[in-house]
């Protein structure tokens, strides 16, 4: 994987969270952005889950930007994020997850079929910022999300440590 590379999970990795307890409803095959390596193992990224904003309804658009619009200091307005990949994208940020390659199925590529990556030093900083307190509150109580950050990427930890 490339840190800020745009890549699809395969349907293991739905497995693997639910077989510890978190939780991944979403049926849809998006990709996700493999924003950062983990300071813990190379090999070990934080991911976050995107979709299109275009594919909202208004009702569902102005939920989202209740969120957006909280003052920057609840952690609540961390939770999702707006911006330009190959459109117009939400980031579902409190979803964010570990991955590996082992639960990487491809890539995401561009109008130019190259494998897309972000570049926007803003968008970068912003999804940055959020992750990074999401991750905060996460390693202050396991688990809190409902995906079960933590004990995914305890598993994938000794996945990793097994190789």
């Amino acid at each position: 994987m490339i840190e800020r590379g745009l890549y699809y999970a395969t349907s293991d990795f739905t497995e693997l969270i639910k077989s510890v307890g978190g939780e991944w409803n979403d049926p849809k095959h998006r990709p996700i952005v493999c924003l950062v390596k983990s300071t813990e193992n190379d090999d070990l990224y934080w991911a976050i889950p995107m979709g299109n904003w275009n594919h909202r309804s208004p009702q569902q658009q102005a939920r989202l930007q209740q969120y957006l619009d909280l003052p920057s200091n609840d952690i609540r307005s961390c939770f999702y994020h707006l911006g330009r990949t190959t459109n117009k994208s939400i980031f579902f940020i409190s979803d964010a997850i570990p991955i590996t390659d082992k639960y990487i199925s491809g890539e995401h590529v561009g109008a130019d079929k190259k494998h897309f990556i972000i570049k926007n030093k803003n968008l970068i900083a912003e999804l940055e910022r959020k992750l990074f307190r999401i991750l905060a509150v996460e390693n202050s109580d396991k688990n809190h999300f409902r995906q079960h950050i933590s004990d995914v990427k305890t598993h994938l930890l000794k996945e990793l440590s097994a190789d």
